[in-house]
């Protein structure tokens, strides 16, 4: 996570909107803890800070297509 002040709010719920539009269920981890990606209280709770490496999971009819969605809404807004 390149954003200083890591997946706050705002960031959070732009990301959990993207998750739900993909058609897929996407999981995120950081160390040991996971959430789905779909739900903004989950994700809130890895309390994710800037400089954390995330790690995304997919499963669906549409992994790759899905992935490479969610690798340019990252890399545009995290």
């Amino acid at each position: 996570v390149t954003d200083p002040l890591g997946l706050h709010a705002r960031t959070a719920g732009m990301m959990v909107k993207k998750a739900k539009e993909l058609g897929c269920k996407v999981m995120l981890a950081k160390g040991e803890k996971t959430a789905d990606a779909a739900k903004m209280f989950a994700v809130m709770g890895l309390s994710v800070k800037g400089g954390d490496e995330i790690v995304f999971t997919l499963e669906g009819d549409n992994e790759a297509e899905a992935a490479q969605t969610l690798e340019a809404f990252l890399k545009e807004n995290l």
